[in-house]
């Protein structure tokens, strides 16, 4: 076994330890937990979706309800989810129409057909949820825990991991505010105040609906006390990890994106594998953009927001580093 290999399959079976059902646990005693609904958009995820589906039936909070929409798959992932979804009546599975291309704009559509199967229920969550993830068995009760805790926390997550080592507390750029799109949680409050995802073809969704929720004035946050696996390297469905690279840089600049600081993540990627190849193709990638002038679909006001959050934060780190000479870039700004 290759050592990023071992890695995987060491943090993956850590996932698997988990408690029985069922047994007392102190986050129940501590609040009462809130009532949540989970959906998954998947499309040709039968390499994966049989860990997730794993991981949430042996949650020790479950949800009231769980919607896998799957999004014209041509692969064995709805015969997956309809076998899981016979064994749980608070499973279930709707079927999109086959079609030929993979979209972030499309998963929206199917988040959507996801929310109307919920919308009526009593939660006091909603989230959503990708096909290609593990986690504890107490996952959702300790998120779930946090909302009951903080009545300001509107988007809410974890840290996760990914095979050769990577943890994005430790090798993200994002911060302690961004809670990633694979595993986010939304109060329901928030979810109505943000309109929900909004449709972008190129990606960008889920940063979108954080943004927007901060700049509304609510906490969001990903907490380091628990984590989960994601077993796709990020942004490599369907291509791979230099188009990926590139991808992500077009999409640092249509989503405003400060020039300095892309300069600083270009910087900080360069040192991350693969070494400087990585680092000049997410430049290459956001100069492109420049150059084509590429429509941005956010607000002026979201633009702004999201450059200030950007300088605080360049601010806080080089604070840090003359202070200290290190710098932990995760809690950097934490209030």
């Amino acid at each position: 076994m290759s050592n990023s290999n071992a890695c995987a399959s060491t943090a993956a079976a850590g996932l698997l330890e988990r408690p029985e059902r069922g047994s007392p646990s102190p986050m129940k005693q501590a609040s009462q937990l809130l009532p949540y609904v989970l959906i998954t958009p998947a499309r040709n995820e039968s390499a994966f979706i049989q860990k997730t589906i794993d991981s949430v039936v042996q949650q020790t909070h479950l949800p009231l309800k769980w919607v896998v929409v799957d999004d014209g798959s041509t692969d064995n992932t709805a015969e997956i989810v309809s076998r899981a979804a016979a064994q749980h009546p608070w499973i279930e599975f709707v079927q999109m129409p086959q079609r030929r291309d993979r979209s972030f704009a499309k998963k929206v559509g199917a988040f959507n057909a996801g929310y109307e199967r919920v919308r009526n229920l009593p939660f006091e969550i909603i989230g959503n949820l990708d096909a290609d993830i593990s986690f504890d068995s107490d996952h959702f009760e300790f998120l779930t825990a946090q909302f009951a805790k903080d009545p300001t926390l509107g988007v809410g997550g974890t840290i996760f991991k990914e095979e050769g080592g990577y943890s994005s507390d430790r090798d993200s750029f994002e911060g302690h505010r961004h809670v990633p799109g694979q595993c986010q949680l939304f109060r329901r409050q928030c979810w109505l105040d943000i309109g929900g995802y909004v449709a972008h073809r190129a990606g960008g969704v889920d940063w979108m609906a954080v943004a927007t929720a901060r700049m509304k004035g609510w906490k969001t946050n990903s907490f380091r006390e628990k984590w989960f696996f994601h077993y796709r390297p990020l942004g490599t469905a369907e291509r791979g990890v230099l188009a990926s690279l590139f991808s992500y840089g077009e999409k640092d600049y249509y989503l405003g994106g400060h020039p300095l600081w892309q300069l600083c993540r270009v910087a900080y990627r360069t040192v991350k594998p693969p070494y400087v190849i990585g680092g000049l193709t997410l430049g290459l990638g956001y100069c492109w953009a420049v150059l084509r002038r590429t429509p941005r679909p956010i607000s002026p006001e979201l633009m702004a927001f999201h450059r200030k959050e950007q300088m605080q934060r360049l601010g806080g780190i080089f604070k840090s580093l003359l202070r200290s000479g290190r710098v932990d870039g995760f809690d950097v700004g934490r209030e």
